[in-house]
């Protein structure tokens, strides 16, 4: 316990289901949180679990894609503690928004979305981060990114933009290893706990001709014990690599799949 003790730590969308079970992972880990959203009232729920915990953390509504308010965020959260420790962007997109038809029939907008999105905001908070743990050489940089970043399955420019996210934390990691700065990947399968897979399963029902039970079948069963990855593994995971244990640990983007994706 207390691997993260007095670790300050900024999660960008702390509000969705993998941000806001890091959060309170970390919390029992020790660490002093500051959860950010697009959506104030998911986040605010987070605190209020971690606070009553006895953990602390605050809650900011903070737009993952807006420079200048990442940027004055993480100026409030550097004057009331002298620095930042971990950074972590968890921001997701309504599957919705993406997911369509056939790369062959899709539009350049919705192609495109998920790849503009995701890789800006992953670079925009982790190089407003690595500006401020740079002077004091140390520091943790984290995102979270998904399966089809390495394997075939019809989901427009999302797979892509995950494939974007690994190649960004080798770059960022490579450049800022040598100042003292970890960055990493997590990398979990699809969890039924999560509403996006729900949101994945509805936006494909009309076509896919399954029900709710077959689709989360077949995912269960592209794991090796065929059943699902939780929020608290997932979570787990994204503890230890955050804190000293793994300081061996740099540029690589952790496979927490069990079994559905080979390395």
């Amino acid at each position: 316990m207390n691997e993260l003790k007095d670790k300050v730590a900024v999660i960008y969308g702390a509000g969705g289901g993998i941000g806001g079970a890091v959060a309170r992972a970390f919390a029992r880990e020790g660490a002093r949180l500051f959860l950010t959203g697009h959506r104030l009232a998911p986040v605010a729920a987070v605190v209020r679990d971690i606070v009553s915990a006895g953990g602390v953390a605050e809650a900011a509504e903070v737009d993952a894609l807006d420079e200048e308010g990442i940027d004055r965020h993480l100026e409030s959260v550097v004057a009331k503690t002298g620095r930042i420790d971990i950074s972590l962007n968890a921001m997701g997109n309504a599957p919705g928004r993406y997911l369509g038809p056939s790369l062959v029939d899709i539009d350049l907008k919705q192609f495109s979305m998920p790849i503009a999105s995701y890789t800006t905001s992953y670079f925009l908070t982790a190089r407003l981060a690595a500006r401020r743990m740079i002077p004091n050489r140390s520091g943790v940089i984290m995102t979270v990114t998904a399966p089809p970043a390495r394997i075939s399955t019809p989901n427009g420019g999302y797979g892509p933009s995950q494939a974007a996210k690994e190649a960004l934390t080798r770059y960022l990691s490579k450049e800022l290893a040598p100042q003292g700065i970890r960055v990493v990947g997590l990398q979990p399968h699809a969890m039924p706990e999560t509403e996006t897979i729900r949101e994945i399963f509805e936006s494909r029902a009309d076509t896919g001709g399954i029900s709710w039970e077959q689709f989360t079948g077949y995912l269960a069963g592209m794991n090796h014990p065929h059943r699902f990855l939780t929020l608290a593994e997932t979570a787990n995971v994204a503890a230890f690599m955050a804190s000293d244990k793994a300081s061996g640990m740099m540029g690589t983007t952790v496979n927490v799949t069990m079994g559905a994706l080979d390395d």
